[in-house]
């Protein structure tokens, strides 16, 4: 196969967003480890998972979208993304909202709005 500087361009594009996904999700991993709370680490792991997902799959999507019968990679690597974007946000939604019923202690700053609710 003969690499012309349209495969160079999309390589080096792919190669870009799959450092960008490798980053949030690393950035995630330590916002885990580092954060002091349920709710700050619930955030950390959905926002990096997220971004570093869509990272990864734009990688996928670019490097094997461009070889011979890369239409079915793009297609499922849209579906996966659509899937991401609506259910990793959500589940961390139901785990933040599980763990305040629950009654998770909260990092001394952070201000309880819902307080007179919970009453």
């Amino acid at each position: 196969m003969i690499v012309t500087l349209t495969h160079f361009a999309l390589d080096a594009l792919a190669l870009a967003c799959l450092v960008i996904g490798l980053g949030f999700t690393l950035i995630g991993a330590i916002g885990v480890l580092r954060l002091p709370d349920a709710y700050h680490r619930i955030h950390a792991a959905s926002k990096c998972s997220t971004l570093g997902l869509i990272g990864l799959l734009l990688a996928a999507m670019l490097h094997l979208g461009q070889f011979d019968g890369g239409a079915p990679v793009v297609v499922k690597s849209i579906i996966a993304l659509v899937f991401a974007c609506v259910a990793l946000p959500t589940g961390s939604h139901i785990l933040a909202k599980a763990s305040y019923k629950d009654g998770a202690p909260m990092y001394p700053p952070t201000h309880d709005e819902l307080a007179k609710d919970r009453t």
